[in-house]
């Protein structure tokens, strides 16, 4: 059994659990996107942490940056990389 099947979703996001998502995703997902000329889209939170993984956002282009607009617990959801 590799670690990340060990790790248990969570099923609610409190406001730190939320926070850190955001920052992560202005940190490392961002300039991802930018590079990929997105505008919107939904993705898993995975990148934030495997126990995130269940979670995806909504994100909104706002002039050069992006906004989270909703998150949203899916059982069936899973990750993908944007390093192409």
């Amino acid at each position: 059994m590799d670690k990340d099947s060990q790790i248990i979703p969570k099923r609610e996001l409190d406001d730190d659990d939320r926070t850190h998502i955001i920052e992560v995703f202005d940190d490392n997902v961002v300039p991802k996107l930018r590079k990929l000329q997105a505008r919107n889209g939904t993705l898993s939170c995975e990148f934030a942490g495997a126990e995130y993984r269940n979670w995806l956002i909504q994100f909104v282009s706002a002039g050069p940056d992006f906004e989270i607009v909703e998150f949203e617990y899916d059982e069936e959801a899973r990750g993908f990389s944007l390093d192409f």
